[in-house]
């Protein structure tokens, strides 16, 4: 087997998943939690004001970061938010206040099929397995867990925990340091994302084609599957 280190994406890849942001209940739930602790907010008022901090921090990341693509910890919205009622938040109170608002926002997350089968697989024949996420920590590593998925990746790298995301080709390079790039394969449900930076490293890719792949896609990878195939990767990659 050519392919020794496969890098997976996470959402849209492995875990199918659908949010609202920008629901009444969400909002609602969120509100509740803030005024438990001592931050009273509406759910509107609370609403616009989360997305503005997310705007004013992300903006400070871009004007201050050495990437092209910073990534922030959504956990610091939320301690912001705190501050501005008056609270001094904690790092677990602001943990635990953006899972709260996660698992309101959430409609639904679960695998793909056979995604489980395949990153065993890929293990029993002896490769590496990776994941590298534009994800959120004190979402998707509770996330994982709740998956089943603990114990299946070699390495989590997740963007918020280094400061930049993908398509940025240094957050590729904190996983690909000490691996040989020939025998690497990426895979991925983003051509921007996970596709085209891959290819310019020297990866071999793998899209697959998922209901939350970005419509405007035209894959152009050494081979494309859709997420109902997804077991295809594991022959294609072993016959490499």
């Amino acid at each position: 087997m050519k392919i020794k280190n496969v890098i997976f994406d996470l959402y849209g890849t492995l875990v199918d998943i659908r949010t609202d942001e920008h629901g009444e209940k969400c909002w609602e739930r969120t509100a509740e939690v803030f005024l438990e602790n001592g931050a009273e907010y509406s759910p509107k008022e609370l609403e616009k004001r989360y997305f503005g901090a997310v705007n004013e921090l992300e903006a400070e990341a871009k004007s201050r970061s050495e990437y092209e693509y910073p990534e922030i910890d959504i956990s610091r919205v939320f301690r912001l938010l705190y501050r501005e009622k008056g609270v001094s938040a904690s790092d677990e109170l602001s943990e635990k206040t953006a899972w709260e608002f996660r698992r309101a926002s959430t409609k639904f997350i679960r695998l793909y099929p056979n995604v489980k089968r395949l990153l065993s697989g890929l293990r029993e024949d002896g490769a590496r397995v990776f994941l590298l996420s534009n994800a959120q920590a004190v979402f998707t590593r509770r996330e994982i867990a709740e998956l089943g998925l603990d114990g299946l990746f070699d390495r989590v790298c997740l963007s918020s925990e280094f400061g930049v995301k993908k398509p940025d080709q240094r957050f590729f390079e904190v996983l690909l340091n000490g691996l040989e790039r020939s025998e690497t394969a990426m895979v991925g449900n983003d051509m921007a994302c996970d596709i085209e930076p891959a290819k310019k490293l020297g990866l071999a890719t793998v899209y697959v084609r998922s209901a939350i792949s970005p419509k405007g896609d035209r894959p152009r990878a050494d081979l494309v599957v859709k997420s109902s195939e997804i077991m295809r990767v594991r022959d294609y990659l072993t016959k490499q």
